[in-house]
């Protein structure tokens, strides 16, 4: 079976078809599917969603976008007391976002901080997004862990090489997106070559980021699977050796999960 281990299927663009979306997924072979939280005010949102469906689970956390409305409420006791639910198995996603800057920077930084503070308390993974932060990110999470170890990744990674070999010397994961399919990613695919087999996970990011040959449309959690075939094309693996190991991957990450 294949994972998305990054989607949005509390988001509009779903309300009107969400159990057909989810039976395509599994008739796709998609086993499990992570949406993900961006606003910690509507959390319970998020994990009606995960509660509606055996093969969904969630997370908790606050969008870097989102860390300026939310800053009040985005403690970690918070996010600590919201992670204990079973269905929830991952922190975030958080992190920083310097291209759009839809949250001044010191909030966006803090608000990082306090979820990273909140994996050290429950030893659930951060689900990181970063884009044009890749100084700061690494540097925070370097920072806040003080030697202890921080389990994470990096979703939707097109970042350059230099910080996903730093990500992955610290120990994270990286997961890719349909970004990855894209012709003009070259310069990604020439970095999953030498990304380690067992530290790649594969997502969506639905409804947005659909793989080739979708790119332009609505993007859903059965797409997945033209991500994954590309990335064993580039591993030189078969798409179902693929399968396995992300698999794989993703119960030994976010093994709360697994439980």
């Amino acid at each position: 079976m294949l994972i998305d281990s990054h989607c949005h299927l509390d988001f509009p663009d779903f309300a009107e078809e969400l159990d057909a979306v989810v039976d395509r997924a599994r008739q796709a072979g998609i086993g499990r599917m992570v949406t993900i939280c961006t606003y910690l005010t509507r959390f319970d949102r998020i994990l009606a969603v995960a509660e509606r469906y055996d093969d969904v689970l969630c997370t908790v956390g606050v969008h870097p976008h989102q860390a300026a409305e939310e800053f009040a409420v985005t403690t970690v006791e918070a996010l600590v007391e919201r992670s204990r639910h079973p269905k929830v198995i991952g922190l975030g996603e958080t992190g920083l976002d310097y291209f759009y800057d839809k949250s001044p920077r010191d909030q966006q930084q803090e608000a990082f901080r306090r979820h990273i503070r909140a994996s050290l308390e429950t030893g659930l993974p951060l689900i990181v997004h970063t884009r044009d932060a890749d100084s700061d990110t690494m540097r925070i999470v370097k920072e806040e862990a003080a030697g202890q170890p921080v389990k994470g990744l990096l979703h939707c990674f097109s970042s350059g090489r230099q910080l996903a070999e730093e990500a992955l010397d610290f120990g994270f994961t990286l997961s890719l997106s349909g970004i990855v399919t894209f012709k003009k990613s070259e310069e990604l695919r020439d970095i999953v070559k030498d990304v380690p087999l067992d530290r790649i996970l594969v997502e969506t990011d639905a409804p947005y980021l659909a793989p080739i040959p979708y790119r332009g449309k609505r993007n859903e959690p059965s797409y997945v699977a033209h991500t994954a075939a590309c990335v064993a094309g580039v591993k030189g693996v078969t798409p179902k050796e693929l399968a396995r190991v992300t698999t794989e991957n993703f119960f030994r990450l976010f093994d709360k999960a697994a439980a």
